[in-house]
């Protein structure tokens, strides 16, 4: 089978498109005939070996699958071959094949296409779970969404909206923020070209946001941590700018603010049975028409590196996706479509 190896820690130029053997699942396994993988930021940093997981070298990026069971291993019962799932392996993803275990794979519900399907879950159970659980938002709250266009910023515009909060999208640049308004955000901030403690101040009559939710990082978060509310909440989803922030803890002290971590993985392993009732309430928002992921451009396995690099770039709004097999010829796009 085909798939992008990295075989040294570097940038997305040194992965290796290659020949490999076919996989075989151990108990409890399952192996997946990937169908699409959703491309994401740790998949930036685990080949740089700047991720909290370390696989051993050579391995394949890619985390989040939808694909087609191939073959199971000794004691799986809940799924058969040739059934339509969605899982979440970690790495492998950038392949033809992919080891998932079992208990963890999520069945494509009906309606639901691959490619929507690799790009949906990981960002918008990301969100919800740090909209819902952690920050507790409360209709008629302000959210303050960084990096809005991105995966799980544009998927925390929709749900913020569908939790009834006011959404003030924040992203670098107008086209990106148009995107941003198409999905329901009320307000925007361009903070590439405006001050965004004062544009924070301005779009709020000087109260500040209830949350922020923050996947970016860098010399945004301590701006925004100024922007909040009495009692606000400053959401830590991770550091696509770069740089982890180094926040002065008396603006949490004087705001009576709280900084909360956001780890849905670690959340969807800790508590599976609420991590299965967020996602019944996602997949339904999604079929009653409410949820609309944005797939702004896909890529066959030969361009793992291009979409890495797109990410890296800011040239992607919403998700990108790496299509696998025939369906790659078959539908390879080259920019900004929406599902």
């Amino acid at each position: 089978m085909k798939a992008v190896l990295c075989q040294v820690y570097g940038p997305p130029e040194s992965l290796v498109l290659t020949e490999v053997e076919p996989l075989t699942p151990g108990p409890g396994q399952v192996v997946i005939g990937v169908k699409a993988c959703g491309v994401n930021f740790p998949d930036t940093l685990i080949i740089e070996g700047k991720y909290q997981f370390k696989p051993a070298l050579p391995f394949s990026p890619g985390g989040e699958v939808a694909g087609v069971v191939k073959e199971i291993g000794e004691g799986v019962e809940r799924v058969k071959v040739g059934d339509q799932i969605i899982a979440f392996p970690g790495w492998g993803g950038f392949a033809e094949e992919v080891l998932a275990d079992a208990k963890t794979v999520i069945p494509l519900p009906d309606g639901m296409d691959f490619v929507t399907a690799s790009a949906f879950v990981m960002a918008y159970g990301t969100s919800h779970y740090a909209l819902k659980d952690r920050a507790k938002l409360q209709p008629g709250e302000t959210l303050l969404v960084l990096g809005a266009a991105g995966g799980v910023g544009l998927a925390a515009v929709e749900l913020g909206k569908i939790m009834g909060a006011h959404v003030i999208a924040a992203a670098s640049s107008d086209e990106k923020l148009a995107i941003c308004r198409e999905q329901g955000a009320d307000e925007c901030i361009n903070y590439t070209n405006e001050d965004l403690k004062e544009r924070i101040k301005s779009l709020t009559a000087g109260k500040g946001v209830d949350v922020v939710l923050d996947p970016i990082g860098g010399n945004y978060s301590e701006a925004a941590v100024r922007g909040l509310a009495w009692e606000g909440r400053h959401l830590v989803i991770g550091f696509a700018a770069g740089v982890i922030p180094h926040i002065p803890l008396n603006l949490s002290l004087l705001k009576g603010s709280s900084i909360v971590g956001v780890f849905w993985g670690s959340f969807t392993t800790r508590d599976p049975q609420r991590s299965q009732e967020h996602l019944q309430e996602l997949m339904t928002w999604f079929l009653q028409g409410k949820l609309h992921p944005r797939i702004s451009a896909t890529y066959s396995l030969h361009r793992a590196a291009d979409a890495l690099n797109d990410m890296l770039r800011r040239k992607i709004t919403g998700k990108a996706v790496l299509l696998v097999g025939a369906s790659a010829q078959e539908h390879e796009l080259v920019v900004s479509t929406s599902s």
